[in-house]
């Protein structure tokens, strides 16, 4: 990415010796240049008098004498104590070159394509500080403690800005730079002033997401860039300092040396020689959203380092002053300067006096935020001092604030309309569920210092939060805004009904005799899947079922997340018309909410006596609708005709491994319904009785090997089949999982049996958990767009973990079953599991024999369990 631009962006003048090594580059702007492959050589080689006027100039400038040679020109200096050879195609074929417009000069981007421009002027200091404080907008928060934020300042500005924080009394100083964007100061008339590389489509906006390479490296990398940039160009560089009107732009820069440009720890470091208590550190911090975990324990590690801020320093001490800057001193020194008030508080205690935002403090709670304190130990309070730090630094921005703003702002957009391609509401969304997401962190964070900070943080804050690992479940469930959606969407014709049989295919051939798809039963026990059945269909089972299997109790669990109904005696599902096959998920676990939603949703079907559009097997068609009907109603009338049906709702997520709840429902349903009838049957249909399905039967198979008996295990066989330990599902992290539990690999091969018996009776549908976690691994390479590549990334890893938590599930069962699993699933995972480090290997989840997971985002719990947010549709309710 960047930084492979930047290493084939450097300019190559090297001695005589190195200059036969064999080279290749490429470059969009290659004219006729010399070109290596391997050993060969490109015949065209030009002379100096054929280079270009930048080149000729350098060359006069320099040499004193030319030698030629088959490689390239060697040149000696006037002083003759320097030979070199310019390959001087090499200088413009490796670098770029571009202009902002057409009336404008064109000269060479850094980093193959970004423009540098000044990051900050006057009209970003609303406080008016520069003048006197040396920084745009310098100030204190509220209250006696030692914390600042200011804007980015230039050399002089900083030594101004050191000069007052003593002279206001303040003895040891941290410094933290939150710009996670590389900064260069470049050499004014009597000063070094800051500059950001920026892209042509947006030159008001820093780079950011940058995680590959830290914007120390990038900061090199531009430098040296500038100075190759101004050798071939008599000395100058193209910079922008005016981007409103671009008057007089770009404007022209000398740079004679690296020492006429800084990167940002030699503006910062080199206090450390005169002021004996002044620290520095880089704590780069994202434009949008919540820090990443790693940025928190880089936080933790100063004050571990920090005796000033241990909980036990000596009262006697002042603290230290805490100063944090950013580019304009806003967003990100804002969310700075409250982790520093956060721990002042844990030092000296709550302020005086309570101080609050007037503007926030009596509109209602976010339902993620409710459910978040209520779970956390003492978490109205963990609540309150978050409110209290954010209004303590409120002076230039208050997150709080912002994040009711942009959801009055999206609550207040009517119809949804496009800017520039993009979705008006999806823009506001976004922006909401990153304040939100930030204000969640921020609560998470001082929960974390709450425990940790009298233990000296024995744990840092990525190793706490995969020890809560249920965090990052909840995180996944921050946009609720389905919940509100208005069931007049399907009458408005917004949204449309689409059949099962379009979205199920009947692979398994059994609708005609069945009159449901995709029917089968596990071997040799009383375990069946399907596809959600209507009422005929269900009529049809049953009987079959009590009839002629024999089965006097049923327990019937539907596993659909999404609506159902049933209208004229077809089952239809909601969906986007432009979206059909994309589920419309519902983020919630409560089985009564959906219901509830079902009910209005077919309420609304029947008031409406419209013709609405609906998406058949084949076809779209019209329908009126004279019957409509939930689930929960079509199971209540079949009650009468069969006294031993039980019917579950118990929502899970297609190709995610289930929530710990989810195992926790299906076995407590389980444990409930063989207590009243051991010889009962279970029944579980999701849309399509394939993904979902498959999962519950596995699970459903082995809690009744549990109660019955295990079968006895066949003697595995050698298979000399290329790779065939992969579709045995002996990847490294599963088996680094295997060797952590106890008796790890029986619980792996009770497991894998399970799979295979489930599978038996589904050849047709080509479905074995192990075998398609390596499948969609494998299509990522054949992925034809980005999107479509991380797609399959994000299943395949989905299907890994899956499979993971079926052996979990397993151990769990093995090892509770002499308290007769007393203690839920979701309690051992977080009590037993997390403390092993189960957790803390799904952190890093991959497939560690073909890539590192340390390069994948959707290696994290963070992301990958909330992932379903990126691929979202269209905004259909409010954020709730």
């Amino acid at each position: 990415m960047v930084g492979d631009r930047a290493e084939r962006a450097r300019t190559c003048i090297m001695g005589t010796t190195a200059s036969a090594a064999p080279q290749s580059f490429t470059s969009s702007r290659r004219e006729k240049g010399i070109i290596l492959h391997g050993n060969d050589m490109a015949t065209d080689r030009r002379s100096p008098s054929n280079s270009s006027p930048q080149m000729v100039s350098f060359l006069n400038s320099k040499a004193k004498s030319i030698i030629t040679n088959k490689v390239a020109p060697v040149f000696i200096t006037y002083n003759c104590r320097v030979e070199f050879q310019m390959h001087d195609d090499l200088l413009p074929a490796n670098y770029t070159v571009g202009r902002v417009s057409d009336n404008m000069p064109e000269h060479y981007l850094v980093l193959g394509e970004y423009f540098i421009v000044q990051d900050v002027d006057s009209r970003t200091d609303v406080l008016n500080t520069t003048g006197s404080y040396g920084a745009p907008n310098l100030r204190k928060a509220q209250g006696d403690s030692p914390i600042y934020g200011m804007g980015q300042p230039s050399l002089h500005g900083f030594n101004q800005v050191l000069q007052r924080l003593q002279r206001a009394g303040h003895e040891e100083i941290i410094f933290f730079c939150v710009r996670e964007e590389p900064v260069v100061f470049v050499r004014g008339e009597q000063d070094f002033v800051s500059y950001t590389p920026r892209r042509k489509e947006n030159l008001h906006e820093n780079l950011h997401d940058l995680r590959e390479l830290t914007p120390e490296h990038l900061e090199l990398t531009i430098r040296r860039e500038l100075c190759d940039f101004a050798k071939l160009s008599q000395n100058a560089f193209y910079v922008y300092n005016d981007i409103e009107h671009f008057k007089d732009e770009p404007h022209i820069v000398s740079i004679l040396s690296e020492e006429d440009i800084h990167v940002t720890e030699e503006i910062y470091k080199r206090a450390l020689f005169t002021l004996p208590s002044y620290r520095y550190y880089r704590l780069p911090l994202p434009m949008e959203g919540a820090p990443l975990e790693e940025t928190f324990d880089a936080f933790i590690s100063v004050l571990r380092e920090t005796p000033s801020l241990a909980p036990h320093r000596d009262p006697c001490r002042p603290l230290p002053c805490l100063l944090f800057s950013c580019q304009v001193g806003v967003g990100r020194t804002n969310l700075g300067m409250i982790l520093g008030a956060l721990v002042m508080h844990h030092l000296k205690g709550a302020p005086k006096q309570a101080i609050r935002s007037e503007r926030t403090q009596d509109r209602p709670e976010f339902q993620i935020i409710k459910m978040l304190t209520s779970r956390l130990p003492e978490g109205q309070q963990v609540l309150e001092e978050v409110n209290t730090a954010i209004a303590l630094c409120s002076k230039m921005h208050n997150i709080k604030d912002s994040l009711y703003e942009n959801k009055t702002k999206l609550a207040g957009i009517g119809e949804d309309y496009q800017i520039q391609g993009n979705s008006t509401k999806r823009y506001f969304l976004q922006r909401t569920l990153q304040s939100l997401e930030c204000y969640f962190y921020l609560i998470v964070f001082n929960a974390y210092l709450h425990e940790q900070y009298p233990l000296v943080f024995a744990m840092n804050f990525s190793q706490w939060m995969c020890s809560n690992a249920w965090i990052y479940r909840l995180l996944a469930a921050i946009d609720l805004s389905e919940l509100s959606a208005p069931a007049a969407l399907v009458t408005r014709g917004t949204r449309v009904l689409v059949a099962s049989e379009y979205l199920a295919p009947d692979i398994l051939s059994t609708a005609k005799e069945m009159k449901v798809s995709n029917f089968r039963r596990v071997p040799k026990m009383a375990v069946y899947g399907m596809t959600q059945p209507g009422s005929e269909a269900l009529s049809a089972v049953l009987s079959y079922l009590t009839e002629q299997r024999k089965h006097a109790h049923l327990l019937w669990v539907n596993l659909q997340e999404e609506l159902v109904v049933e209208g004229n005696g077809q089952v239809f599902i909601p969906r986007e018309p432009t979206c059909l096959e994309k589920p419309i998920r519902v983020c919630t676990q409560n089985p009564h909410q959906l219901q509830e939603l079902e009910h209005t949703l077919a309420e609304e079907v029947l008031r409406s006596e419209k013709w609405l559009e609906v998406m058949l097997e084949q076809e779209r068609q019209m329908r009126m609708f004279k019957s409509c009907h939930t689930l929960q109603e079509i199971f209540s009338q079949q009650g009468s005709a069969h006294t031993g049906l039980s019917y579950r709702r118990i929502p899970l997520a297609d190709h995610c491994a289930p929530h710990e709840e989810v195992f926790d429902e299906l076995l407590e349903a389980m444990k409930s319904t063989l207590a009243e009838n051991p010889a009962s049957a279970f029944v579980l249909s999701c849309h399509n009785g394939k993904d979902r399905t498959t999962t519950a039967m596995v699970i459903a198979t082995l809690t009744l090997w549990h109660f019955n008996g295990f079968p006895d295990v066949v003697e595995e066989q050698i298979v000399s089949i290329p790779h065939a330990k992969y579709t045995k599902g002996e990847f490294e992290v599963v088996m680094q999982v295997v060797r952590l539990l106890p008796q790890g690999h029986q619980m792996k091969r009770e497991v894998d049996m399970a799979l295979d018996v489930v599978s038996e009776t589904m050849t047709p549908m080509h479905y074995h958990l192990r075998e398609i976690i390596i499948c969609a691994y494998r299509q990522i390479k054949a992925a034809k767009t980005e999107q479509e590549s991380q797609v399959l990334q994000l299943k395949s890893l989905q299907y890994l973990e899956r499979y993971i938590y079926l052996i979990l599930f397993n151990t769990y069962l093995h090892l509770e079953k002499k308290d007769s699993w007393r203690r839920p699933f979701s309690t051992w995972m977080y009590q037993v599991a997390a403390r092993a480090g189960v957790f803390a290997i799904l952190n890093q989840l991959g497939f560690s024999e073909f890539d590192n997971p340390k390069d994948m985002s959707l290696a994290r719990l963070r992301c990958r369990w909330r992932q379903h947010l990126a691929h979202a549709l269209p905004v259909r309710g409010e954020l709730m």
